[in-house]
């Protein structure tokens, strides 16, 4: 069985959402965040400290948006795009996108916002990487008008790599800033089983665990 190293509503949202949508059965271990400060023993699992984590048999993972890939093509499911389908270099480009471009801009907002303390903090910089965020979650419009889904019509890890990036965008208050082709489709994953069941499944399992189920904070170096 997959076991999933998880903080609250941290990067690793990605493969437990993954999880959750193929029906996989997994074991879903909390971490206090940062884990790296907080469970010294997760070390031995991650020695980068960070979430997510994941081991499957001989396989150790812990990048959010490689896990999402290896999930759907390992369970041959329609949520990967395969080589000789028309939009698998889209589907791999969304897929990083979701991390490399859109996750990134926000974790800065976050640490300049939150994290700094007094002098350290820039509302400067917050102001700048928020509308660099918006910036290139606006070039999504265009496909978003013309298709549900980011990759061959159909919902894929592309989408729980993006999506989730939406979700860190409403806990810093920015999806009132989304344009309608991209609120639309929030609400279209927002609604899916999948993702519901994983916000449930994190939540029991925090309780179950004694682990706070206040979300993570999500920086950069808690991928």
């Amino acid at each position: 069985m997959i076991t999933l190293y998880h903080c609250m509503s941290a990067r690793s949202f990605r493969p437990l959402w993954m999880l959750e949508e193929l029906g996989e059965p997994y074991e879903l271990n909390m971490l206090p965040f940062p884990p790296r400060g907080f469970d010294k023993g997760y070390l031995a699992i991650n020695p980068l400290g960070t979430v997510p984590a994941i081991v499957d048999g001989e396989v150790r993972m812990t990048e959010s948006a490689a896990i999402c890939q290896y999930l759907a093509a390992r369970a041959g499911s329609s949520m990967n795009v395969e080589p000789h389908e028309t939009d698998y270099p889209a589907y791999l480009n969304f897929l990083h996108f979701g991390e490399a471009t859109l996750t990134f801009p926000q974790t800065l907002i976050l640490r300049y916002t939150h994290f700094e303390t007094g002098e350290r903090r820039s509302p400067q910089v917050a102001d700048d990487y928020t509308k660099w965020f918006l910036a290139r979650l606006r070039t999504l419009e265009p496909r978003l008008e013309q298709h549900a889904f980011l990759a061959q019509d159909r919902f894929t890890a592309a989408d729980i790599s993006v999506g989730y990036a939406l979700l860190l965008a409403v806990h810093l208050g920015l999806d009132a800033r989304f344009t309608l082709a991209v609120a639309r489709y929030w609400e279209r994953l927002r609604e899916r089983g999948g993702f519901r069941q994983a916000l449930a499944s994190q939540e029991r399992a925090a309780l179950a665990q004694g682990i706070s189920t206040v979300p993570a904070p999500d920086l950069r170096f808690n991928r």
